[in-house]
């Protein structure tokens, strides 16, 4: 098994034992040698499983102090999908694409097209990744008048799981908002991504 292979599969145990109650919040967990022997992996394998948890949120406390089961994050309300969102943000990626099957049907536009887009990682006062918005559209972006949405539920990409701090697979609320002119006219689509473990969705 490759080295990352082996401390996502050990981190993956770990948020195991965690969920099943070997360790409560605030609780230490055992050093990174002794874990290391009880896996029979070497320390710098845990370190990295250690540090993958830490950017999920599920353990807290300074590398080299130890780490300890974080206290569970608080939940957000998802109510309106098109509301601002109130703290800091950073645009990740910006590159034009192609339109898809599915985008082109989202937008009515031909498959193929170029779209401009763009992601942006909604962040937690504290700094952690709250959500995922990519966005498409065509040109320029324009005026909208209503929005329409469309709930479900996905597994992370690897890039996604990687900005969010969750294992790949993570299963996350999807919900597909089209914002719409006065017409009726889709003029952008985006994709919300949104954590399970951090969000519950009420959509009127």
């Amino acid at each position: 098994m490759s080295g990352e292979a082996e401390f996502r599969r050990i981190a993956a145990d770990i948020r195991r034992r965690i969920q099943a109650g070997e360790w409560a919040p605030g609780q230490a967990l055992p050093s990174r040698a002794a874990m290391g022997s009880e896996y029979h992996v070497h320390e710098q394998t845990i370190r990295l499983a250690y540090d993958l948890l830490r950017r999920s949120a599920l353990l807290d406390g300074q590398r080299r102090r130890g780490v300890y089961v974080a206290h569970p994050p608080a939940m957000r309300t998802l109510t309106d999908v098109d509301a601002k969102w109130p703290y800091d943000s950073e645009t990740t990626d910006t590159r034009p694409h192609a339109a898809t099957d599915e985008l082109a049907g989202r937008l009515d536009v031909p498959v193929g097209i170029l779209l401009q887009h763009e992601t942006v990682e909604c962040l937690e006062p504290g700094g952690r990744s709250a959500m995922l918005v990519t966005s498409w559209w065509r040109r320029r972006r324009r005026p909208h008048t209503s929005v329409t949405a469309e709930l479900g539920v996905v597994p992370l990409t690897e890039e996604q799981a990687h900005a969010l701090g969750l294992l790949v697979d993570s299963l996350a609320y999807r919900v597909m908002r089209t914002r719409l002119d006065p017409h009726g006219a889709p003029v952008e689509t985006a994709d919300l991504i949104l954590p399970l473990d951090r969000w519950t969705i009420r959509l009127s």
